[in-house]
C-alpha cells in the first residue's frame, strides 16, 4: 500500500521561501506555495513547487506551513486572515525575522485556534539555506517542534530548540548583530587594504591565515573584491530592517548598541547610494564612496 507523499505549504517565495521549498522538495515532500509576485510563483514551479493564486489554498492543501516573508507585518496579515478558517492541528512556522516581543501573542492567537505557532528563523544565506548549511534557532511548543522533525531536518542540519514563544526570534537578532558586524568589520578592513594599495584577493587568503579571519571572508569577501552585488543572497535593505528589530529589542532591554548604530548608518549610506535590493556585501560600496569623496573637512 502506498503513503500518501506529505504536503509542505510556504507563504513567500523570495530568496529563502525558494531555498526552503527546494530543501522540502529534495527530501520528499510535496510544495504547494503562494507569493503576490507572479515571477517568484514561476521559479516554484520551475523547482517542482506547485504555484497557487492564494494564501488560502496554501492552508487549505498543508497541515505544516512555512512563512517566510520578509516583515514583520506581512506575517501578522497572513496569519490574521487564516485564523478565521485555520483547520485544527496545523503547524505555523515563521522563518522570517521578526518582533521577538509580538511572538507570544502570535502565538496565543494560533493556540486558541487548536493550532501551533513556531518562530523558527535561519541564520544563513539564501545559499547556506539550499545547502542544507543554515542553522535553525527555533522556540515554541517543543511538542510540535519535536512533531515536525522530519521537516526541520530536511530544512537543516542543524538546529535548536530555545525555549517558549519569542526565544527562537530573540536568539536570531542577536546571531545577526554579530554576523552584521562580522561582515562591515571585512568590508572596512577591505576597503583599508585597497587604499594601501594591497592586492585583495590576496588580503583575503591572508586574512583566512590569521586570526582576524571569520566566516564572512569567504561568505561576502569575493564578492566585494569583484563588485559582484546582482545575484543577491540576501539583501542590505532585507539587513537594514533587522537592525531596527535589534535597535528596538535593545532599547526595550536598556542595552546601548553604539557598534550597531555606526553599522546601521553604513548600511543607510549604501541604501542611500542604490545598493538597497544588492547583495549584502555591497556595504563594501559605503567605504569606497567615501574615499572617492576624500576626508571631511576640520
Amino acid at each position: 500500500m502506498s503513503t500518501a507523499t506529505p504536503t509542505v505549504g510556504i507563504i513567500g517565495v523570495g530568496l529563502v521561501g525558494l531555498a526552503l521549498a527546494e530543501r522540502a522538495l529534495r527530501a520528499g515532500f510535496s510544495v504547494v506555495g503562494h507569493d503576490v509576485d507572479p515571477a517568484r510563483l514561476a521559479r516554484l514551479a520551475a523547482v517542482g513547487g506547485t504555484p497557487v493564486d492564494r494564501a488560502a489554498d496554501v492552508f487549505a492543501g498543508a497541515r505544516i506551513v512555512l512563512l517566510a516573508l520578509l516583515e514583520q507585518w506581512q506575517t501578522e496579515t497572513v496569519i490574521a486572515t487564516a485564523l478565521p478558517t485555520l483547520a485544527a492541528g496545523t503547524t505555523l512556522i515563521d522563518c522570517g525575522t521578526g518582533d521577538p516581543a509580538r511572538m507570544p501573542a502570535l502565538a496565543a492567537e494560533v493556540e486558541a485556534r487548536g493550532s501551533v505557532l513556531l518562530d523558527a528563523p535561519l541564520s544563513g544565506s539564501s545559499e547556506q539555506i539550499r545547502a542544507g548549511e543554515s542553522t535553525m534557532l527555533a522556540g515554541g511548543e517543543r511538542g510540535a517542534y519535536d512533531a515536525a522533525a522530519p521537516l526541520l531536518d530536511a530544512i537543516t542540519r542543524t538546529r535548536f530548540h530555545l525555549g517558549d514563544a519569542g526565544s527562537g526570534t530573540r536568539a536570531k537578532l542577536a546571531t545577526n548583530l554579530l554576523l552584521g558586524l562580522n561582515r562591515a568589520a571585512l568590508a572596512e578592513a577591505l576597503a583599508f587594504a585597497e587604499s594601501l594599495a594591497i592586492d585583495t584577493s590576496s588580503f583575503l587568503d591572508l586574512v583566512r591565515a590569521t586570526p582576524a579571519y571569520s566566516r564572512a571572508v569567504d561568505a561576502k569577501g569575493q564578492r566585494m573584491v569583484e563588485r559582484h552585488y546582482d545575484e543577491p543572497e540576501s539583501r542590505v535593505r532585507q539587513h537594514r530592517k533587522d537592525l531596527r528589530l535589534i535597535d528596538a529589542a535593545a532599547e526595550r532591554a536598556g542595552c546601548p548598541l553604539p557598534l550597531t548604530r555606526v553599522h546601521a548608518a553604513a548600511l543607510d549610506a549604501a541604501i542611500e547610494a542604490g545598493y538597497g535590493d544588492a547583495d549584502n556585501a555591497a556595504i563594501v560600496e559605503t567605504w569606497r564612496l567615501a574615499r572617492r569623496a576624500g576626508p571631511n573637512p576640520t
